[in-house]
């Protein structure tokens, strides 16, 4: 096993802090993964990491050593896309927004599998926080605002939003024709919940050109997107959501848009990855394909 397998193998143990999962996303037995760290430590003389029954943690020596490792990997990585940008491999761990990944990721995914037969995809989907680091993951795509200054962030599209709401909550409710009207005729919202703070989310929506925020008396604050349409189908209050995610029940009338002539601001899809590493060949790939996939999508 060469050296630059072994940092490989250290980073990931130190990032994941479990021999386990670090062999589980490199592919390797668990037994090589503890047999490489051990030779290393030999080799080095020094003792990287302290090893307890529940985590692993990096030594002072062992977080010296992993800065270095992240940056040699990084420019080795860099100088082997120099020649592998058409035939990049290995194992790319992906986290995604769920109804992005299965609206448009997933099913465009053959074509991605057909231009770099030699990456191998995990992806994992969720709205939640995700630490990339700990958690081993080596980029996220989500939707919305984004306030995480430890991540390196790109923008990828965005994507047009309406206020929803049921037939029978607009039966209840009255139809507002105004932005004044949500409050004279007593509407309600369903609480969108900021997975940073829990703090409900405002409805937001454009007049003459700049954005009024409004927040609506609330019974319901969910934090997931089904949920969150969900709960508009069943009458429980206004949602605003991309427009690709109701455009059947639109269709169907089984949701309606209101307050057309006021939309919400668009929804950022972007990319995070972390900012102390160099951006690999697959990751870059990766991105710049679903960049792509983004920009031919009715979004």
């Amino acid at each position: 096993m060469d050296r630059f397998e072994e940092m490989r193998n250290f980073v990931r143990v130190v990032e994941r802090k479990s021999f386990t999962k670090a062999a589980g996303d490199l592919l390797i037995p668990r037994a090589t993964m503890t047999n490489s760290i051990q030779r290393l430590e030999d080799r080095l003389g020094t003792r990287l990491l302290e090893r307890t029954t529940r985590t692993v943690n990096p030594t002072r020596d062992g977080d010296a050593y992993y800065t270095r490792c992240v940056r040699i990997l990084a420019e080795l990585e860099e100088a082997d896309g120099i020649f592998t940008k058409t035939d990049p491999k290995g194992l790319l761990r992906v986290n995604l927004q769920g109804t992005l990944a299965r609206t448009f990721v997933v099913p465009a995914l053959p074509d991605f599998k057909q231009r770099y037969p030699g990456i191998d995809l995990v992806l994992a989907d969720g709205d939640r926080f995700v630490d990339l680091v700990h958690e081993g993951f080596d980029c996220v795509l989500r939707s919305g605002e984004l306030a995480d200054s430890s991540m390196i962030q790109r923008r990828l599209a965005l994507l047009h939003e309406a206020t929803i709401v049921s037939p029978d909550y607009l039966a209840r409710f009255g139809t507002p024709k105004t932005l004044d009207d949500l409050i004279s005729q007593g509407h309600q919202m369903v609480s969108f919940l900021s997975g940073a703070d829990d703090k409900p989310i405002p409805l937001d929506f454009t007049v003459d050109g700049k954005i009024r925020e409004i927040t609506l008396p609330s019974s319901i604050s969910v934090t997931g997107a089904d949920t969150y349409a969900a709960c508009a189908a069943a009458g429980l209050g206004l949602i605003q959501v991309p427009r690709y995610r109701v455009t059947d029940d639109l269709k169907s009338g089984r949701l309606v848009e209101i307050l057309a002539d006021f939309p919400p601001d668009p929804m950022p899809v972007s990319v995070l990855y972390p900012q102390n590493r160099q951006l690999s060949v697959r990751v870059r790939v990766f991105v710049d394909w679903v960049a792509d996939v983004l920009a031919k999508a009715d979004i």
